[in-house]
C-alpha cells in the first residue's frame, strides 16, 4: 500500500452474486488504484463498464469477491459515513424546501443527528452559506419544484457537503443539464474542491468534463470493467473555461477519445 493513499484498491474483483462468482463472471475486474490525499480523479469509459459498480465499491454499498479496499487507511466493511455523494437525478424531495433538504443528511448522519436540536441553528447557518457559495442564496425556502434543473443539482451538491465529508463521489451529475449549466456547475465544483481540497471521485461520459476538473483520468474497459489507461492532466491550476479552447487540452480529450473509441470496436482488447 502506498503509505499517503487515501482510497487504496487492492486488487479488487468483484461478481454481482455466487452463482457469477462460480462462472467466474466479474463485474469490474482486477482494479488497482491508489488516490492520494486530496486529489481529484474521473473515471471515464463506454456505457455499461461497470463505473458505478466502481462507485459502489468505493462507499462500500457494495462488497468485492476478491481483493480488499482501503478508504483512509480503513479497511471498507460497509457504507462509509465519510462520503457525499450526488447523482444525476438530484433526488431532492418535493415536501422540503432547499434548506431542508440540503439539512437532511445531518439529521441523519452521526454524530450530527444526535446534536441536531441543540445546534440546529449552527447547522442552517452552515446550510445558507454553502447555498450562497453555489449561487443559491435567496432560494432557501424554495421548493424543487420551484428550482431550474442546475439549481436542484447545485442543491444537491450542497446536501452531499453539508457533513463536510473526505470524500465526494459524483455520478454523472451534470449529464442531464445544458451545455451553459454544466460548464457553470463544473466552476463550482472546482471553486467548493479548491477551497476545501476533499478527495472527488467523478464518473462521467464528457471527456471534456473529466480533463477540466481532474487531476487524474481513468478509463476503464468494456464489462468486465478495469482501469486501462491513467492519464494525468499536467494542465496548471487554476483552470478557467479558456483552457478547453486551447490546443493543450483538446489534445488530451481526443487522446483519450482515441482510447474509447478503439475500445468500443467489436472484438478489441485494451491494453494498459
Amino acid at each position: 500500500m502506498s503509505q499517503d493513499a487515501f482510497v487504496d484498491f487492492q486488487n479488487v474483483w468483484l461478481a454481482y452474486n455466487d452463482e457469477l462468482l462460480a462462472q467466474n463472471h466479474f463485474a469490474v475486474e482486477d482494479i488497482n488504484l491508489q488516490v492520494k490525499q486530496g486529489e481529484f480523479i474521473a473515471i471515464v469509459g463506454p456505457s455499461g463498464c461497470g463505473k458505478s459498480t466502481f462507485m459502489k465499491l468505493t462507499t462500500g454499498l457494495k462488497m468485492p469477491s476478491k481483493g480488499r479496499i482501503l478508504i483512509d487507511g480503513q479497511p471498507v466493511t460497509g457504507p462509509l459515513k465519510i462520503s457525499g455523494m450526488a447523482f444525476q437525478a438530484p433526488s431532492l424531495l418535493p415536501w422540503r424546501t432547499t434548506l431542508d433538504n440540503v439539512l437532511l443528511p445531518l439529521e441523519i448522519v452521526e454524530p450530527y443527528r444526535t446534536n441536531f436540536k441543540q445546534k440546529k441553528a449552527e447547522y442552517v447557518e452552515r446550510a445558507r452559506t454553502l447555498l450562497q457559495t453555489v449561487g443559491l442564496g435567496g432560494y432557501e425556502d424554495k421548493f424543487p419544484w420551484q428550482l431550474s434543473g442546475g439549481m436542484q443539482q447545485r442543491a444537491s451538491i450542497c446536501r452531499a457537503l453539508i457533513h463536510e465529508p473526505k470524500m465526494l463521489l459524483l455520478d454523472e451529475p451534470f449529464g442531464a443539464l445544458d451545455a451553459f449549466t454544466r460548464e457553470e456547475l463544473w466552476c463550482i465544483l472546482r471553486d467548493l474542491w479548491t477551497a476545501q481540497k476533499f478527495n472527488v471521485i467523478l464518473v462521467t461520459h464528457d471527456l471534456r468534463e473529466s480533463v477540466f476538473l481532474a487531476d487524474t483520468v481513468y478509463v476503464m474497459s468494456k464489462s468486465p470493467g478495469r482501469f486501462v489507461v491513467k492519464r494525468e492532466i499536467d494542465l496548471p491550476r487554476p483552470r478557467d473555461l479558456e483552457i478547453t479552447y486551447t490546443p493543450e487540452f483538446t489534445h488530451i480529450v481526443q487522446e483519450l477519445r482515441g482510447h474509447i473509441g478503439a475500445m468500443r470496436k467489436p472484438g478489441s482488447t485494451s491494453q494498459p
